[in-house]
């Protein structure tokens, strides 16, 4: 049997490994609706103020009360254990028992909510920006889900501007961000060997771009107005549902079945690639939970099973459809994966989702593992994207990457 300290290196080797290019990572399948709530943002981005209080939420589908505990760990950039001791980055004490929990109410699927906040009587302070990593975990030390979140402190002003791509054959279908980092108090020194910068598209950190460095300096400010190098695919609006009274059809659910629990079958979605753009609002892939006739949502919102279909008629070549967004951190796994129906001949999929409103969209998966995020959406330079870059800085005698700043830009107001 694995020691308690082999263990925690085990897990730290794997998160490492498996979980470089997304927020969350989920290993227990009973472990739902992980949110990360902050003061600026209630729809779940793991970006933070350094000082400011964060909540961490989930719920446990077994409904037994079960224990779990917290651990928070700090990591370099490019998600590599940082070299601080716990005292260097923390106040206080982790590896704690997370007590403020209860069980659902008046719910035909029954769970147990949990809440964990930072800081509290016990982890008092996180002292230092940059990545940390949370690992919730079981009575018996196993890992049941981690959840990055960055801490940035804010040194830096960063503008963000979104142009169209300069590049003829790209510029229908790409978005280039371009941006600028001003640093009036403290010199950044050798910035193209000690900045990095982080630029993600609507907090998806699975095609977050990391590898630009400043082109030039102006003064006291870094300079990048990349084209191809800083651009993102453009793709389309989100497609969206809304379960908030399960018990009623809407505009996207087509009708209602109850078994043990609800199940709710959306209108079937077609292939909106070969289709012109057409302008339809939404949250960036970000769910909300909520019950239209509960006080509190978060233990008296139930949980459905939502069904999806797709008519697609295109080659995949190998490749598998996926529902993708935020509501499970933009991970592909079983739960996502649509299957085609030969006597319907569209794709179906059925995924269980606790009561709310949540943006979602098909994408390809290729054999190669890469991912196609257009090839049923379409990319249209159009669309509606929020970006945020982060920058970060390691002094030349430094021992971690402090995030030194936040820049948010919308395409709303795109340029040429």
């Amino acid at each position: 049997m694995l020691t308690k300290s082999l263990k925690h290196l085990f897990f730290a080797l794997f998160f490492c490994l498996y979980t470089q290019n997304t927020f969350t990572q989920v290993t227990a399948e009973h472990i739902k609706t992980i949110q990360f709530v902050t003061n600026a943002d209630l729809a779940g981005t793991p970006i933070i103020k350094l000082g400011e209080s964060f909540e961490l939420t989930f719920d446990d589908i077994n409904g037994d009360e079960a224990d779990y505990y917290y651990r928070i760990s700090h990591y370099n950039f490019d998600w590599t254990p940082s070299s601080l001791y716990k005292n260097e980055f923390m106040e206080g004490f982790d590896e704690i028992r997370i007590t403020d929990y209860e069980n659902s109410f008046n719910t035909l699927q029954m769970y147990s909510h949990y809440r964990l906040s930072i800081p509290n009587e016990d982890t008092r302070k996180l002292k230092v920006s940059g990545n940390y990593i949370i690992e919730i975990y079981n009575d018996d030390d196993e890992v049941v889900f981690i959840k990055k979140f960055i801490i940035y402190e804010p040194v830096t002003t960063v503008q963000v501007t979104t142009k169209r791509s300069r590049n003829l054959a790209f510029i229908d279908t790409k978005q280039c961000i371009q941006f600028e980092i001003n640093s009036p108090n403290e010199i950044l020194r050798n910035p193209k060997r000690t900045v990095k910068t982080l630029v993600i598209k609507n907090n998806n950190l699975e095609d977050a771009i990391t590898n630009l460095i400043p082109q030039f300096t102006l003064g006291n400010s870094l300079i990048y107005k990349y084209d191809q190098e800083a651009a993102f695919w453009a793709e389309n609006e989100y497609l969206s549902f809304d379960s908030k009274d399960i018990r009623a059809s809407n505009v996207s659910t087509r009708y209602i079945e109850l078994n043990e629990i609800y199940h709710n079958y959306l209108y079937t979605n077609i292939t909106r690639a070969n289709r012109q753009y057409t302008y339809n609002p939404d949250i960036n892939g970000k769910f909300v939970v909520r019950n239209l006739n509960a006080d509190d949502s978060s233990v008296e919102a139930d949980y459905v099973w939502m069904h999806f279909s797709l008519q697609c008629y295109e080659p995949l070549q190998g490749g598998e459809i996926h529902i993708y967004g935020n509501f499970n951190n933009f991970t592909l796994d079983n739960t996502t994966l649509l299957k085609y129906n030969k006597e319907k001949k569209i794709f179906e999929n059925k995924r269980l989702f606790k009561q709310g409103f949540y943006n979602y969209k098909f994408i390809l998966l290729r054999p190669d593992g890469s991912i196609d995020p257009g090839f049923i959406s379409g990319n249209f330079d159009e669309t509606e994207n929020e970006y945020i870059v982060i920058p970060y800085y390691r002094n030349p005698n430094g021992r971690y990457d402090r995030a030194i700043g936040i820049g948010v830009g919308n395409t709303s107001n795109i340029t040429n």
